[in-house]
């Protein structure tokens, strides 16, 4: 992870504004994927569940098995924000995690769409507590863990 590192200033910004977020990481998660799905709207047909085959955002995001994902979602965003005094230990964590949607097909450049969604998921939950300030440390943080994830893409499970 050689992304520049995050300020004391920033961190505190990230923790304040997920303690408000995280208190309904549901609402907040299906804001996040809704608005993937209006950017993105292809990227529906990548969530398949026991050979369910959705046919529209709406079925998708309404079963149980998508909130799971969403909990999943939260979760690793839960796992960033408590780690942000020491990101790399995530590192190996979210270059498996990064091989993973890889392998179900996601692309690379989806990740910039899910950027968006997050910040717009963010600006939602938080009105007017999501500054310029506020934006810029999320879109560093979120950088960040993409950029881990990313390395799903170019090295094998071995670390090469």
């Amino acid at each position: 992870m050689e992304n520049e590192p995050l300020s004391e200033y920033q961190k505190e910004l990230i923790r304040d504004t997920w303690q408000i977020v995280n208190q309904d990481q549901i609402h907040h998660g299906t804001v996040l994927f809704t608005r993937l799905f209006e950017l993105e709207p292809a990227l529906v047909f990548l969530f398949q569940y026991n050979s369910a085959n959705f046919s529209s955002v709406q079925e998708c995001l309404g079963s149980s098995e998508f909130t799971e994902h969403i909990r999943k979602v939260m979760t690793v965003i839960d796992a960033a924000v408590q780690s942000l005094d020491s990101l790399p230990s995530l590192e190996e964590y979210l270059t498996g995690l990064g091989r993973k949607h890889r392998a179900t097909g996601v692309k690379l450049e989806s990740f910039n769409t899910v950027g968006e969604s997050l910040l717009y998921a963010l600006e939602s939950g938080l009105g007017d507590m999501f500054t310029s300030d506020t934006r810029d440390a999320w879109s560093r943080l979120y950088a960040t863990v993409v950029s881990a994830m990313s390395q799903g893409w170019w090295r094998d499970p071995q670390g090469q």
